[in-house]
């Protein structure tokens, strides 16, 4: 039964997330906001008001004012959101550090950003203090928890923050409601792929936008709950859950360890849960990896039916085409029966919002959750935009992004480039107003991506402009559909990449998905295996050959791949091979695995 007050959030209304936070905190001060796994720490939203009260009041006695610029260099914790929200409060701009990022990176961000404080924890409190030692106008590296080390004076501990009494005549209400709409609210740092990172700044104003825009498309119910497991750098997770639980009044818990996803989605039953890809492929290779080899064949077929079932009907709503009573009847026996349960055994039967971005999802992975029940809703932004594109939950259009949000303005350059304008769009890059102005141009952002839009609206991204492969016959192709097709062909491949620009045709290099390979090891006396052990085992090297196959039946014959090499490396977010959203370094992998593929060339 749906609830009356979905979707009603006077929050929304508030000029600036400080008066929203506000709002949630005098509403449900008694509901835990945050939350680390397994419930060790459990913070209402009373006492995290009045935290973030005592963190902005040892701010201010440090000097910290209006307009300063705060570091976190953290994992997903409770005080990570307290620290943030406290200087947020003073009119200051916090921003987060990838984990990743090597003591010059840090030190290169600190003095482009013009950090006054950094807040880290012993973790990386080397990097910190290392690349804070570099930047004089870093005043201060406060631990959340730990002891200082010794002979760093300019360090102190969060604790010894909240308990310093803010200066005289400091009023924390006055402080948080002189803070404007187009005050600064964060820097979201872009990955640096093709240069320099630039950093983007947003204010309340834009993320206020965004919020109500997300509530419209896809309305928020009371009593949320999210899971903060990805990097807080990055603006998807700053977005959904920091901010969105400020309007909404999220129950949030903190996944420190990302590998730990998947048990926390067990425990906690998100409502809405958005994620990257991987995130789902991991789960759509447990599922269908446990329903191939489940040892009971009766089981099994039972399996195997339900999610039959469920991929006509999905088939049939994709196609336009009526789903038939007899079908629709069959569904509903196959999902009290089955569905229902797989749903259940990975945590997302309570799910109100399953939502992903940030890179191409496989249509294989999309087809098969809403197949099971779980109509992933593919979305589209940009760190300099938010919120551009979503699939609203009554008309999921697989392979899309949706249509452009509510008052965003979506159009297409000649070349096909999306351009997009609207009240989310960013206040600029920090300092940098010559890539302001070559970025947005009358109003509208230059994204670089090539997308499609259907008479319907729905965009579909091609990809990026200045990644399409142009072969030696002058043929235009997307790496990224080759490349999901490459890890739709088979869930032992985790990550793949297609080569062929200025190429006679197209090669692809390879990697094992950790987690599915180590089942399979299992499964085929190889427990414990390496990751090269088993990427050298012939039988791997069959089922890779014949995913590559299952790939190049769905794509044109220019798009084939003609060889391929699977890799006994794994690439880890953040590495040389992967941002820290999974997205390829295209360039540093070519260069890296140049070898590789110049022998693939050779024998193909």
């Amino acid at each position: 039964m749906p609830n009356p007050t979905r979707g009603q959030w006077a929050t929304l209304e508030d000029p600036t997330l400080c008066a929203a936070f506000q709002r949630t905190a005098a509403t449900f001060p008694d509901q835990v906001a945050l939350r680390t796994v397994g419930g060790a720490v459990e913070v209402t939203w009373s006492e995290y008001a009045a935290a973030v009260q005592r963190i902005a009041g040892g701010f201010a006695a440090a000097g910290l004012t209006a307009g300063d610029v705060v570091a976190l260099m953290l994992t997903n914790r409770p005080k990570a959101y307290g620290v943030d929200a406290a200087a947020m409060h003073l009119g200051c701009t916090p921003f987060s550090i990838y984990a990743t990022c090597p003591v010059e990176e840090v030190a290169w961000l600190l003095e482009q950003s013009g950090a006054k404080v950094v807040a880290t924890e012993p973790l990386f409190a080397d990097r910190v203090l290392a690349a804070a030692a570099q930047v004089p106008g870093v005043k201060q590296v406060i631990l959340v928890e730990g002891e200082v080390p010794r002979g760093q004076s300019a360090a102190r501990t969060l604790a010894d923050v909240e308990a310093t009494p803010p200066p005289p005549g400091f009023d924390f209400e006055a402080t948080w409601r002189a803070v404007t709409p187009q005050t600064p609210v964060t820097l979201i740092y872009t990955s640096g792929t093709t240069g320099l990172p630039k950093g983007v700044t947003h204010s309340h104003a834009s993320i206020l936008a965004g919020c109500r825009n997300l509530n419209a498309v896809a309305p928020v119910g009371p009593q949320g709950r999210v899971l903060s497991f990805l990097p807080m750098a990055h603006i998807a997770e700053r977005f959904i859950s920091h901010y969105s639980a400020m309007c909404f009044g999220y129950t949030i818990t903190t996944v420190a360890d990302p590998k730990a996803v998947g048990a926390a989605l067990g425990e906690v039953r998100p409502t809405r849960l958005f994620s990257v890809p991987r995130v789902y492929e991991k789960l759509y290779g447990a599922l269908t990896g446990a329903i191939a080899n489940e040892a009971d064949p009766d089981k099994r077929k039972g399996l195997e039916w339900a999610v039959d079932v469920g991929l006509r009907k999905v088939r049939a709503e994709q196609a336009g085409e009526a789903v038939t009573a007899d079908l629709e009847a069959e569904y509903v026996k196959a999902d009290a029966l089955v569905l229902s349960k797989l749903r259940a055994k990975v945590g997302l039967d309570e799910v109100e919002w399953p939502s992903v971005g940030a890179a191409p999802t496989p249509y294989a992975v999309l087809e098969f959750f809403t197949a099971i029940g779980v109509p992933i809703q593919e979305l589209w932004g940009m760190s300099e935009i938010l919120l551009v594109t979503l699939n609203p939950p009554e008309k999921v259009k697989l392979g899309t992004v949706g249509p452009a949000m509510p008052g965003v303005g979506m159009k297409l350059a000649d070349d096909g480039e999306v351009l997009i304008s609207g009240p989310t769009l960013m206040l600029g890059y920090k300092d940098r107003p010559d890539l302001s102005a070559e970025a947005v141009v009358d109003g509208w952002m230059h994204t670089g991506d090539v997308g499609e839009i259907d008479a319907d609206g729905y965009l579909r991204i091609v990809d990026r402009k200045k990644e399409l492969i142009i072969n030696s016959a002058g043929k235009n192709m997307a790496p990224s559909k080759i490349e999901g097709e490459l890890k739709a062909g088979s869930t032992l491949i985790g990550q793949a990449i297609c080569i062929g620009d200025a190429r006679l045709y197209n090669v692809a290099l390879l990697t094992l998905d950790p987690d599915v390979a180590a089942m399979w090891a299992t499964r085929n006396g190889l427990d414990g295996a390496s990751t090269a052990q088993i990427a050298a085992d012939p039988r791997v090297q069959a089922e890779i050959a014949a995913g590559v196959e299952r790939a190049n039946e769905r794509l044109a014959r220019v798009e084939q791949i003609k060889a391929h090499h699977l890799l006994d490396a794994e690439w880890l977010p953040g590495g040389g091979e992967l941002t820290p959203t999974n997205k390829l370094k295209r360039k540093p992998i070519e260069k890296k695995y140049a070898a590789e593929i110049e022998s693939l060339y050779a024998i193909a």
